[in-house]
């Protein structure tokens, strides 16, 4: 067998997110003469041979391709963006072998979309990637994002409720060439993400852009996070967003997205009763409902035209984060019953119409097999006939 460079074991461990006691313990190391620590730590610095066995554990446990272990080196860390520092340290270390797999798999993802659209003769650089730059005040920066996605605000506005908000302003995003998936994990509840670490995810393609929202966000809370990756998109800024807006980009694509849905002047001629905390979170809530959006985009714009300061956003923010997960838990309940919609109608929704219907095209076309078709939805090849309807 070849031999394995021990920084690689190292390399693949820690981009796992896992310590070594972690590690050990999920690879079932140890016994009499050594503790699972002690075990691993004789691989890893090489004191030890690894079995071919024990390699193909270590690729199911973090998460890699076997044949990764066997790399001279450690691989160069794939790039997510500058915001990706934003996240909270804790959060970082524990999402952070998920995150990972996850910004990987929509890499691969965007390589298998631009070949397919290459070899249909569809791989037009879209102009508006990297058209727009930090020079470009907040306002008009807002109404050019909205001019090319042809973003109507009362439109938006007249959506039953927020789901449906969200799938207009998808539909607007999709018809510009802009693939948009809702994914919150890596295949089962087991990997969910959390919104803290993980709100968007944005990659500034030219030939094929795509952003990621975590599912596992609020429905109402999709639509200011979708906008806001598509400011990263017009900028020509990768990047993986969490729920702070420390960074210079990070702030200001979250004004951009705040005042498309929620325009200057319309904040300010509100009076928000702003000295009792509980009312103001009632006004925001009540307000937030009414125009399909989450009560912390309101609670940011008030922030960002100066009408709460820094403290109070964060303490409302926090506050209204949790009576969402309140609500969810108790709409969790009621659907105890396990009735819903079907895997497909779920999948379809999640991997978004603008892929279904380029895979669904190039497949009646011959172009895509049903094997490269699976890696582009994220589904067994078995799934893929019944989920593009062919």
């Amino acid at each position: 067998m070849p031999e394995i460079n021990p920084a690689v074991l190292v390399w693949a461990r820690e981009s796992a997110g896992l310590t070594v006691a972690k590690a050990a313990k999920s690879l079932a190391l140890g016994g009499s003469k050594s503790s699972p620590e002690e075990a691993l730590l004789q691989y890893e610095q090489g004191r030890k041979e690894v079995s071919r066995a024990l390699l193909a554990k270590m690729a199911s446990t973090y998460r890699r391709p076997l044949l990764v272990f066997y790399l001279p080196k450690p691989p160069a860390a794939a790039e997510k963006g500058e915001d990706f520092r934003t996240v909270p340290e804790e959060i970082r270390l524990e999402s952070k072998g998920s995150l990972d797999a996850l910004v990987r798999d929509i890499f691969v993802r965007k390589e298998l979309i631009r070949d397919v659209l290459k070899d249909i003769e569809e791989a037009q650089p879209k102009a508006y990637v990297r058209s727009l730059s930090l020079e470009f005040s907040v306002p008009d920066a807002a109404i050019k994002l909205a001019s090319i996605i042809d973003f109507n605000l009362l439109a938006f506005r007249k959506c039953a409720k927020p789901e449906d908000a969200f799938s207009y302003l998808r539909k607007r995003v999709e018809n510009i060439g802009i693939f948009v998936l809702l994914i919150g994990n890596l295949g089962s509840h087991h990997t969910n993400i959390p919104v803290e670490a993980f709100r968007g995810f944005a990659l500034a393609d030219e030939i094929a852009p795509i952003i990621v929202i975590n599912d596992q966000d609020a429905p109402a809370a999709r639509s200011f996070t979708l906008l806001h990756e598509v400011a990263h998109i017009l900028l020509g800024a990768t990047g993986l967003s969490g729920s702070r807006a420390e960074t210079k980009i990070e702030r200001y694509c979250n004004d951009i997205a705040s005042i498309i849905l929620m325009p200057i002047g319309e904040i300010e001629a509100f009076d928000w009763p702003i000295h009792d905390e509980e009312m103001l979170i009632r006004a925001i809530s009540g307000r937030a409902r009414g125009i399909n959006v989450s009560g912390s985009m309101v609670a940011y714009r008030l922030y960002s035209a100066g009408i709460i300061g820094l403290d109070s956003w964060t303490s409302v923010s926090e506050k209204l984060r949790k009576l969402w997960l309140m609500q969810k838990a108790a709409q969790k309940e009621d659907r105890g019953d396990g009735s819903g919609p079907s895997y497909y109608v779920v999948k379809r929704h999640k991997v978004g119409g603008a892929i279904i219907d380029l895979v669904n095209r190039t497949m009646r076309e011959g172009v895509l097999t049903a094997t490269k078709a699976s890696k582009v939805l994220g589904v067994k090849p078995a799934n893929v006939y019944n989920l593009v309807g062919i």
